[in-house]
Parts: C-alpha cells; sequence; structure tokens
C-alpha cells in the first residue's frame, strides 16, 4: 500500500493544470471535459446505481483472474462491500461519463466489469453508443446484468469469458473501437499483452483509457511502455488514470495533469 502513496507525492511534484499545457487538442479536453463543473442529471443516475449496490447484502463467490484483491482475503464477498471498495470511485464515475459525452464514441469496450459501476458511466455518456463489457466472473457478471435491466441500460453487450479468450475471438480482433477503458487486470504483462492485441483496432480518434497505472511497480513500467509505443502519439496521466491517444496529426507528447 505504501507504492501508490509514493507515487502520489511524486504525480504531485510532476502534474500541472489547464496553465501547463500548450496543446490545443490536451487544453480543450482538460479544461472542457476534466473541468466541467456542470451538474448533469446523469451524474443522478449514477448515485442511485451506486446506492442500490451499496443497499444489497447479498454474498456471491467472486472468480479472480487478475492481481487479487488488496483488500478482501476471500472469494465470498458482500455486494455492498464491493461497490463500497472495489469499484469505480463516484468521482470518477463522474468523470468518465463526462469523457464519454466529450468525445461522443460510438463503440466502447471495457475489460472488467466488475458490478458495472464504470459501465453504467460508460452507458449513459453516449445513450446511442454500444458498449461491450467484459467479465471474467459469472456471479459478478451476473450481478452487474441485474443492475443494467434495472436501470434500463439497453445499449449494453455483457460477455462472461476470461479476458485473453474474449480478445483473442474473431469479432473483437475484427472491430474498431473509439474508447477501450482497461480496468481488469493490474498486472504488467497482462497490460501489455491486451495493448498489443487490441492495436489493430485503435484508429486515429481512438481513446484508451487504462486505470490504476500507478498501482504498482509492475504498472508503472507497463505505462511505461506503452508510453513509448511508435503508434501512440499523446498520452495524459491524472494519477489514476492514463489516457491514451492515437492521433497522427499530433507531435509526441506526454502530460501529467491533475484531473
Amino acid at each position: 500500500m505504501l507504492h501508490p502513496i509514493k507515487s502520489y507525492f511524486t504525480f504531485l511534484l510532476k502534474s500541472t493544470n489547464e496553465h501547463g499545457v500548450h496543446s490545443p487538442f490536451v487544453f480543450g479536453l482538460v479544461t472542457q471535459c476534466f473541468y466541467d463543473k456542470t451538474n448533469y442529471p446523469e451524474y443522478q443516475t449514477l448515485k442511485n446505481y451506486r446506492r442500490s449496490l451499496l443497499q444489497n447484502r447479498e454474498t456471491i463467490e467472486v472468480t479472480d483472474f487478475g492481481a487479487g484483491s488488496k483488500i478482501f482475503k476471500s472469494n465470498k464477498r458482500q455486494i455492498s462491500k464491493i461497490a463500497r471498495t472495489a469499484g469505480i470511485t463516484a468521482k470518477n464515475a463522474e468523470l468518465l461519463f463526462r469523457v464519454v459525452r466529450y468525445f461522443k464514441p460510438q463503440s466502447i469496450l471495457e475489460i472488467g466489469t466488475s458490478l458495472g459501476l464504470a459501465t453504467s458511466a460508460l452507458s449513459i455518456g453516449n445513450p446511442t453508443a454500444k458498449v461491450m463489457t467484459l467479465e471474467g466472473c459469472p456471479q459478478t457478471s451476473a450481478t452487474a446484468q441485474s443492475q443494467f435491466q434495472r436501470f434500463g441500460f439497453n445499449n449494453i453487450e455483457n460477455r462472461v469469458s476470461e479476458f485473453q479468450s474474449a480478445l483473442d475471438s474473431f469479432d473483437i480482433r475484427l472491430s474498431t473501437f473509439d474508447l477501450i477503458y482497461f480496468d481488469g487486470n493490474h498486472q504488467k504483462d497482462a497490460t501489455l499483452k491486451y495493448f498489443e492485441l487490441l492495436l489493430p483496432t485503435a484508429t486515429n480518434d481512438s481513446v484508451w483509457i487504462f486505470d490504476d497505472i500507478h498501482w504498482s511497480p509492475d504498472m508503472e513500467q507497463a505505462w511505461e511502455t506503452i508510453k513509448k509505443n511508435p503508434h501512440v502519439t499523446v498520452t495524459v496521466d491524472t494519477f489514476q488514470w492514463g489516457f491514451v491517444f492515437f492521433r497522427k496529426e499530433q507531435e509526441k507528447q506526454d502530460f501529467v495533469i491533475r484531473a
């Protein structure tokens, strides 16, 4: 647990706000999206979705294929506790909603559904988008699917599959995605493997978001490797997330921004 704390202090020393950004593209992202103070009505939907999970005392058996949990010692977990400790924060759910609203992606892939807290933000950020979300744990996925139906999120395709198997599938490899949210396996080798597998699906306007890039030294190494990839032109480190862009018209730049 000490590593993220140390990394955060390093992040604070390196980070800036919109005044340190000299790219019109990133400046627009920061000022019109990251720092957008509008109280969108969709925020209430996100709050209601979260509240319903926090009130759910049912216990499920979690199958964890990733780096595991730093909080839970058992795979039998109460849904309310998962929502309280392991899902996207309320603040970041609102930010993710704004990111989708800002870029208006039509095709979205999420790696790691969990209880669907982030998925809900992806869904309502652009209701006309098609959202495909992958989850390896059947019981967790079933809980999320129940939530999607309860809240009327009809633009979500919920797949139960180990991530490697799903990403090797024919339809995904031949797809293109406007936005990909990586939140399923916080390990260096898996993160880089997913990155390489999905590179052919990226377009000039694709937005990729990697969660927990400062989770561990290995994840920080993965992030550094991604930043150096020749297909990547612009990256934005917000500490929690790493944003990756492939815009050929942009000069190669890396930003560290307080979001």
